[in-house]
């Protein structure tokens, strides 16, 4: 299959160096390399990004399409080679703790001599300032102290840990939108700039608008708004998970007419409305679990989904796959080299989106 940058795209001809690692800056320039920058990765000698032993698969996905040079950045020549690279590119970015730039020589005071339209794009966990600045820390860390447990949504509510990683998702998608923006700018006026992107930051940017809602909430988290007792995931009799996501009325009386024969008790008067469910949140969350742990998931499914009902399964990694709509929007594909997948932009544009390079980089290592 050819591979084409889209000719529409005014991220033809961007050079993006990125010196990042693991997920959220790598997430970022991959999605740029797929609007048409080019991309060159910059790892240190020898493992290289520690994305290629932690999750080979991940690395292909990841960093599909880029190339790759081996440039150890605490020697002179690394550093050297890396001023070579940024000497006509648009964006460096890099994913180190605040001061590590700094020390090398390489912050962005010292690139924008070489180059004065580059954008720097940093992304660390806290951000270039403050108390937490120097932390260490991971997606868990962020998430917590960016409040994504601090919103109540379930009546029975449990500190979970997310089964993929937001918050570095989070940073990589505010990344790629920031760079966009200064990148273009950059090349109408001549200006670079140093974007500061904390990961803490971008999980406040989603968490802050339900958190500041949520605070009177604090010490009786079951009366929040925000915990509804029909939105909500059941285990079903086989031990599978429904999803319901009723938040209109019009979705509940249609529940009553699904099962209210029966299941009489949905037909409780008190819980015709939301306000009245919202008054009887735990007998309403209770009568739910119980009535979905009767059937197993497929019988669910089949009476449920001939009825305007937001009902959905929970899938498995393999029925994922297999799902119809997911064939349907092309959203993934594989790629028969390596017998892995690889997304596609999860936006469709008008105009097209051809597939990038499916090519996953070697590690070049200088003079070879």
């Amino acid at each position: 299959m050819a591979h084409t940058k889209p000719d529409w795209s005014c991220l033809n001809g961007v050079k993006i160096v990125d010196a990042s690692r693991l997920l959220p800056g790598p997430h970022a320039t991959l999605m740029l390399s797929q609007l048409g920058a080019d991309v060159v990765k910059v790892e240190p000698p020898g493992i290289g990004d520690p994305m290629r032993m932690l999750s080979p698969e991940l690395f292909a996905q990841l960093n599909r399409g880029k190339r790759s040079v081996a440039l150890d950045l605490e020697m002179p020549e690394g550093r050297a080679a890396l001023i070579d690279l940024i000497r006509d590119a648009d964006a460096l970015v890099e994913g180190f703790r605040p001061s590590v730039m700094a020390r090398l020589g390489l912050d962005y005071a010292a690139l924008a001599a070489v180059n004065p339209r580059l954008v720097v794009c940093s992304i660390s966990g806290f951000g270039q300032t403050g108390p937490y600045a120097d932390a260490a820390g991971h997606d868990l860390n962020y998430l917590a102290l960016g409040g994504f447990w601090s919103v109540p949504v379930q009546v029975d509510d449990q500190v979970t840990r997310p089964r993929i990683r937001l918050a570095d998702y989070a940073a990589s998608s505010h990344a790629a939108l920031a760079m966009t923006a200064a990148i273009l700018s950059a090349r109408t006026n001549g200006r670079g700039q140093h974007l500061d992107v904390s990961i803490h930051d971008c999980v406040m940017a989603w968490t802050a608008p339900a958190a500041w809602a949520s605070r009177e909430y604090a010490e009786h988290p079951l009366d929040s708004p925000g915990v509804m007792p029909e939105n909500d995931l059941f285990e079903t009799r086989d031990g599978r998970h429904l999803a319901l996501g009723i938040l209109e009325n019009k979705f509940w009386l249609n529940l009553r007419e699904a099962i209210g024969a029966d299941f009489p008790p949905l037909m409780d008067e008190r819980f015709a409305t939301r306000a009245g469910r919202q008054q009887h949140k735990r007998e309403v969350n209770t009568l739910l679990a119980q009535i979905f742990a009767t059937r197993p998931l497929r019988q669910w499914l089949a009476t449920l989904q001939r009825f305007d009902l937001p009902v959905s399964p929970v899938l498995d990694a393999r029925e994922l796959f297999d799902d119809p709509h997911v064939r349907a929007r092309g959203m993934v594909r594989e790629v028969a080299a390596d017998r892995t997948i690889a997304c596609r932009f999860p936006v469709k544009f008008s105009l097209g989106l051809p597939d990038g390079d499916d090519a996953v980089p070697l590690l070049v290592e200088p003079g070879t």
